[in-house]
C-alpha cells in the first residue's frame, strides 16, 4: 500500500488544494493531509477548524476513505512520514517560483530520510489562487466562495475578525 504526505497550512484549504488532494488521492493508496502551523505566516483559522473544513471536504467529495486529515506534529516532516510510512511528499506547483521555493526542501527530504517529492502542476484554471490571496482578499471585502470549498468557505465566514 503506498502512502503519500500532501502538507501544508491550508489557512484555508482551496480549490487549488483540493484538486491536489484528489490527484494524490488517483496516484496513492493512501493520502495524509498534513496541516501544519507555519509562524512565518500570519493565520487566520486555527488548526483545529482547518483540519475539519479539510475533513469535511474530503467526506463530500467521497474521498474520506483514500485521503486521512491530521494535525502535522511539530519537528522534521520526514520524520512524520517515516512515522506513517509514507513514501513520497506531494507539493503542487503553481509556476517556477514555487519550484525555486520547493525544491531544496525536496532534495534535503530526500537527503535525510529517502523521502522523494512529487511535484504536480497546478491545474491552469487555478493557479492564481492562493490561501494567501484569498485571505487578503477577503480580508478587504472582496468574493472568494469561488475559490474554495464550501467547508472552507463556511470556517472562513465563521472565523473571528482579525483586522
Amino acid at each position: 500500500m503506498s502512502t503519500v504526505v500532501l502538507p501544508g497550512s491550508f489557512d484555508p484549504f482551496t480549490l487549488g488544494h483540493l484538486d491536489l488532494a484528489r490527484r494524490a488521492a488517483a496516484l496513492a493508496d493512501r493520502v495524509v493531509i498534513a496541516v501544519s502551523h507555519n509562524p512565518s505566516k500570519k493565520g487566520l483559522l486555527g488548526l483545529d477548524a482547518r483540519k475539519e473544513a479539510i475533513a469535511a471536504t474530503m467526506a463530500q467529495e467521497d474521498l474520506a476513505d483514500t485521503v486521512e486529515v491530521r494535525t502535522l506534529p511539530g519537528g522534521l516532516l520526514v520524520d512524520f512520514c517515516r512515522e506513517i510510512g509514507a513514501g513520497a511528499v506531494v507539493r503542487g506547483l503553481r509556476s517556477q517560483l514555487d519550484l525555486a521555493y520547493e525544491e531544496p526542501m525536496a532534495r534535503m527530504n530526500r537527503h535525510l530520510a529517502e523521502i522523494d517529492t512529487v511535484f504536480l502542476l497546478t491545474e491552469s484554471s487555478l493557479a492564481h489562487i492562493s490561501s494567501s490571496l484569498v485571505r487578503e482578499v477577503h480580508a478587504l471585502g472582496g468574493e472568494v466562495s469561488n475559490m474554495l470549498p464550501g467547508p472552507s468557505q463556511q470556517a472562513l465566514v465563521a472565523a473571528p475578525d482579525v483586522s
